[in-house]
């Protein structure tokens, strides 16, 4: 099996902001994500956003809290929930457990493809920041539902425990 290295698309036309993820997207795109996260909070004429998951072969739990915390970065701004869209049933049940149709209209195929998209560049970022992102991502996915909590507890609290015993704190 082919695993394609995982990329993040982007584009912004008349309000509609598109997410697009392809390939294998691991935590090592969660600064990308993250920056887009707070970007998002603060973009003016922000009317839709759409997040695409058609092309991505695998979403890891770091990089779905942040697709959760892009939801809750533009909660009370939008009109209608953030969608994602999503084909693959696998994709789709992953999606299901983990709680994220609290937050998202979750849909097969979009009403309209969007224009054309450009490659967000991955952030570099060190063992300490990712280490932190990890933890921040696995937090917000336990704050949606009781399975994350229970599945995510343990992560968490070896995660909280290498950050107190860091010499960077």
């Amino acid at each position: 099996m082919l695993i394609h290295e995982g990329r993040v698309k982007a584009a912004f036309d008349a309000g509609v902001f598109v997410l697009k993820l392809c390939g294998d997207v691991r935590l090592t795109l969660c600064a990308t994500l993250d920056r887009q996260a707070q970007q998002l909070a603060k973009t003016p004429g922000l009317e839709t956003l759409i997040i695409d998951l058609r092309d991505a072969t695998n979403v890891d739990s770091t990089a779905l809290g942040f697709l959760a915390k892009v939801a809750m970065a533009v909660q009370g701004r939008l009109a209608e929930r953030p969608t994602i869209v999503a084909d693959n049933p696998d994709v789709q049940r992953m999606l299901e457990v983990m709680g994220f149709a609290r937050y998202f209209t979750m849909v097969e195929s979009p009403i309209t493809e969007t224009c054309e998209l450009c490659d967000l560049p991955e952030i570099p970022t060190d063992v300490a920041e990712t280490r932190r992102r990890i933890l921040e991502a696995h937090r917000i996915l336990m704050r949606m539902n009781e399975h994350n909590r229970e599945e995510f507890q343990p992560l968490v609290e070896m995660l909280e425990a290498q950050e107190e015993g860091s010499p960077h704190q």
